[in-house]
């Protein structure tokens, strides 16, 4: 009898056919084992053969998975069979609940970057209802960046398209917020940071109000410094009164923003910013405390390095009339620090920024000097200059040890390597993180140009500096599959490693496409060619932004942080509720047997599972949460990104409800010591309404479809 030839194809559930590939039949079985205990992937192999003998020649998804439940309950698996079922349930929910929302699972997205994109990013119809896929989203992205290629000499703007579509699909590498949602559409408007001039007069004030409505409607966010404007009581000449100071013209800015949503998708985002030396500094320190408050602006204190000497050293320091430029008062400044810290503990706000350190990293300091930044304080801009950003998924820059074994899709990229055994089976691909790099800097280089500014001055900045920010995101699940804590040296050394590799081969290819383009127009005027470049397309190539809702897509944990919790609620999108659970930590309490309902019930609870019985240490050491981390660990881990880039790092140095204003303080010197060019401290509950927070209701949800269930 003539042996049974396998299928040739795969009837899909949308009606295309599909290649037949017995490896997902395997893959399959492994995934029913993980759930019940350790993988047997010879049992997986020897169970696959089995299972294409029951197949017709042109199958069903669903004939192939009715086939794998059979043949595990022939073999005497009824336990994998019935985890398998399971499995099968989850996905089956997740594609209705997609299918509720309108949007096509053509990219296999969790849940929750399915429900970001559909209230976000994707295109919609005259009947509000949404017109493209996630997938359909990428490529509108590739084609419209892609295209200034065509402006330059020997284009191949279909590579580069392709190119483009690739690093975005496979979840490597994706562009800031406003580049998804604007490009390809007559809006156009594709950079994320902007940075506006507040000048000392009614019409210049008001002209930034505008200005910065502008901004907001195409979906960019806005940063000022405030420190020009006199202070309040101060003379105004031209009426014979007297100033309201920058405080009051902060109000009508927030109330403009309140009403204006970026593009229709998002309300708008400002940085507001005065020096520590302003004669309205308390106000300003204190203007949040009410809780009711400029609730779309961050604050930051501007401090200088003399500033935070004489706090060291308990000294006075003179308060300056901006208008006149003299003195108009002393203050101590180890008190202004306090009150700095005692308000940030309280409420979140301020953070500082370090004015000095910044303008040492200036790259063009004959342009100008550096007073402020984008709202999440990365991104050090000059007045009318836009910066459009992008982050490379670290987790998905690491491969097995093995000779060329490479996590190619979501599942692979979210396994634990062998940290749950003591062993490495996973390391850096530094040949992928290059070509991804190289890619990332032509894409950002791209945006530039195909970008529609909502100024002339902005567009005629922007495109004088070329400044783009090229970054990170999902560093704690890299080190997780490293197998490297957080808080610990080996991730220090790394984060260092990994971020001056990123920086020089985003110099080099910003070096070869100047050579090819041409450098940035103001290239003579920055400190550039005095290290020795004859040509540089981009004044600024790093910068590591906080990536919000882009790591939600990706599927990865936020920028450079930890993971803020192993379960943990996220409230976003105008009041939206998400429920974040990490993947990989289900997978090694599953793996290593350890896992159970009541233990993922009190790691919900409390977000952390150091410290739990029944959690292996190495598991424990490897898995820390936010809170877990001592402070130092914070600031040292975004001191050694700083290190190697361009711009600024956006890190948010987390304490639990128990820390004291002291310990806030002793943050700021420390980002200040270890030059950090801003800090950011955020005590947990110290705001009735948080963007993270712990599941308090975590015993009524414990049985929920896990979110790795939807990255296969």
């Amino acid at each position: 009898m003539a042996k049974k030839l396998p299928p040739t194809h795969v009837m899909k559930r949308n009606g295309r056919l599909e290649a037949f590939d017995p490896r997902k039949i395997t893959t399959a079985i492994v995934k029913a084992q993980r759930a019940v205990g350790k993988a047997d992937a010879a049992f997986a192999e020897r169970c696959t053969p089995l299972v294409i003998a029951r197949l017709r020649k042109q199958p069903t998804v669903e004939q192939i998975q009715d086939a794998v439940e059979r043949v595990l309950v022939r073999e005497g698996r009824a336990d994998l069979a019935k985890a398998y079922i399971l499995y099968r349930q989850r996905r089956a929910d997740l594609r209705r609940v997609k299918r509720l929302l309108g949007v096509a699972d053509d990219l296999k997205l969790p849940l929750n970057a399915t429900q970001v994109l559909e209230r976000r990013y994707l295109l919609r119809d005259e009947r509000g209802e949404v017109a493209e896929t996630p997938h359909e989203m990428l490529v509108r992205v590739a084609r419209a960046v892609a295209a200034p290629d065509a402006n330059y000499p020997n284009a191949d703007v279909e590579r580069t398209e392709h190119e483009f579509l690739e690093m975005m699909v496979r979840l490597e590498f994706l562009p800031n917020s406003p580049t998804l949602m604007n490009a390809g559409t007559p809006l156009g408007q594709l950079a994320a940071c902007f940075v506006l001039p507040v000048g000392d007069s009614l019409p210049e004030i008001f002209d930034t109000v505008r200005d910065m409505a502008l901004i907001h409607q195409s979906g960019g966010g806005t940063g000022f410094s405030f420190s020009r404007l006199r202070p309040k009581g101060d003379i105004v000449r031209s009426t014979g009164g007297v100033a309201s100071g920058p405080i009051s013209f902060m109000h009508v800015y927030d109330e403009t923003t309140n009403t204006i949503k970026q593009g229709g998708r998002r309300r708008g985002a400002n940085m507001g910013i005065l020096r520590v030396d302003h004669p309205d500094i308390v106000e300003f320190v204190t203007a949040k405390l009410d809780g009711g408050t400029l609730r779309n602006f961050n604050l930051s204190v501007a401090v200088t390095d003399a500033f935070v000497s004489a706090a060291a050293k308990g000294r006075d320091y003179d308060l300056v009339n901006p208008r006149t430029g003299k003195a108009a008062g002393r203050r101590n400044a180890r008190e202004m620090l306090d009150l700095i810290a005692t308000s940030a503990w309280r409420c979140g706000d301020p953070g500082l920024i370090f004015l000095d350190e910044i303008n040492r990293h200036n790259p063009t300091p004959a342009v100008g000097a550096i007073e402020a930044t984008n709202p999440c304080g990365e991104q050090p801009l000059l007045p009318y200059e836009a910066c459009n950003l992008g982050s490379i998924n670290l987790a998905a820059m690491v491969r097995d040890a093995r000779p060329g074994v490479r996590p190619s899709g979501a599942e692979k990229r979210f396994r634990v390597g062998d940290a749950d055994s003591g062993g490495r089976r996973a390391e850096m691909d530094w040949e992928r993180l290059a070509d991804t790099v190289r890619k990332g800097v032509h894409f950002l280089d791209n945006v530039i140009d195909a970008s529609r500014y909502p100024l002339d001055a902005i567009a005629a900045n922007t495109r004088a500096n070329r400044k783009i920010g090229l970054g990170v995101m999902g560093f704690a699940e890299a080190l997780i599959r490293l197998g490297i804590p957080y808080d610990s040296d080996e991730a220090a050394a790394l984060a260092e490693k990994v971020m001056a590799f990123i920086a020089t081969e985003a110099r080099k290819a910003s070096h070869q496409l100047g050579e090819q383009r041409g450098s940035f127009p103001n290239f003579a005027l920055s400190v550039w060619p005095e290290r020795g470049f004859g040509a540089l397309r981009n004044a600024t190539c790093t910068t590591v932004a906080p990536t919000g809702t882009i790591s939600i897509i990706a599927g990865c944990s936020s920028g450079i942080e930890p993971l803020f919790a192993l379960s943990y609620v996220r409230h976003v999108l105008d009041g939206a509720t998400l429920i974040e659970e990490n993947a990989l930590f289900r997978a090694a309490a599953e793996r290593r047997g350890f896992y159970s309902d009541d233990l993922i019930r009190e790691i919900a609870r409390r977000g952390s599972c150091r410290g739990l019985k029944g959690v292996p240490r190495d598991v424990q050491r490897l898995f820390p949460a936010a809170f877990d981390i001592a402070p130092e660990w914070h600031v040292r881990l975004q001191a050694a990104f700083q290190r190697h880039t361009d711009s600024a790092v956006s890190k948010t140095c987390n304490l639990p409800q128990t820390a004291a204003p002291a310990d806030v303080r002793h943050i700021y010197e420390l980002a200040w010591k270890l030059r950090c060019k801003g800090i950011t401290v955020y005590r947990y509950g110290s705001l009735p309404a948080q963007v993270l927070a712990l599941d308090e209701d975590a015993c009524t949800r414990c049985d929920r479809p896990s979110q790795d269930a939807a990255l296969s």
